[in-house]
């Protein structure tokens, strides 16, 4: 299928999406608003992706939000509270979007060169993995024009980085370069070109892809429930993942891998998991 803000492309088992307008430097219109979902979803629906990339044309991974958004006559008429209130649902909406980031069975890399700002680092804050090349910058813009940012930063980022650190982005509005986010902990790594960056993340991807895709998939909501829940409450959870989830298939398909390896020889792979059952949008939320 043709995008207007992506172009998708899968190899084995691991997707590409890559955002296509670099002339606007990725900012995020309508058209990302809606297609990005729709290629999540395609994409987990299958059952034959077991990670993705997440990366962007031309010199900046995304300036966030696109001005052309907050344009449309409807933003320009709130003028009091009962019109101002359907922001909440405005607000929610595409808060959903990179939820999807998170609720998607597959781990998602983000791939970072140069300018991330706003919604885009909001974006990358709701991603499995991080990356970036040394020119890459950082900020949370929404301060910058007199906003707050909405779609996840201020709930993501002090979960990755100390809260001092993400308080003095949100409030100053300054710009961090891929050398502070790492050390505070925003990237995994840092690389010296982006071709380089692209190289090594397409090697992770590889990696993972290569794993049980259900024991992954596994480890994913594992992760997820944790951050949101008590420790008594994640290992329970975990003792609930574990006995539905084990498949010994794949420990012996995994056992078998490791010895081939050492022998110099080959082993055959992990199944693929199912495809999603087709039901309404609104019985997947939550």
């Amino acid at each position: 299928m043709n995008y207007k803000c992506f172009e998708v492309s899968k190899t084995d088992a691991v997707a590409h999406i890559k955002m296509c307008r670099p002339q606007k430097a990725n900012s995020m219109n309508e058209d990302f608003w809606r297609e990005l979902p729709q290629i999540l979803d395609e994409l987990d629906q299958a059952g034959d992706v077991r990670v993705c990339v997440l990366s962007a044309q031309g010199k900046n991974f995304s300036a966030g939000m696109d001005l052309s958004f907050f344009a449309k006559e409807e933003f320009a008429t709130l003028n009091n509270a009962r019109q101002r209130e359907v922001l909440i649902d405005v607000v929610a909406k595409l808060q959903g979007v990179f939820n999807r980031l998170e609720s998607v069975r597959f781990p998602i890399i983000a791939a970072v060169q140069g300018a991330c700002i706003g919604g885009a680092l909001d974006m990358i804050a709701a991603c499995d993995l991080r990356y970036a090349n040394i020119d890459a910058r950082f900020s949370i813009e929404e301060i910058n024009i007199g906003m707050i940012a909405d779609l996840g930063s201020l709930q993501r980022l002090p979960l990755l980085m100390p809260e001092g650190m993400v308080r003095e982005m949100a409030y100053t509005g300054q710009k961090i370069d891929a050398k502070r986010a790492l050390e505070h902990g925003l990237l995994n790594q840092v690389f010296e070109t982006r071709d380089l960056m692209l190289e090594a993340v397409f090697a992770i991807a590889r990696q993972i892809a290569a794993k049980s895709p259900l024991a992954i998939a596994a480890s994913k909501k594992a992760f997820n429930h944790a951050r949101n829940h008590g420790l008594r409450d994640a290992l329970e959870y975990m003792g609930v993942l574990q006995g539905t989830m084990l498949e010994p298939a794949d420990i012996g398909v995994a056992m078998r891998a490791g010895k081939s390896a050492k022998a110099g020889k080959s082993e055959g792979g992990f199944k693929n998991l199912s495809p999603l059952l087709m039901v309404h949008d609104k019985d997947r939320q939550g």
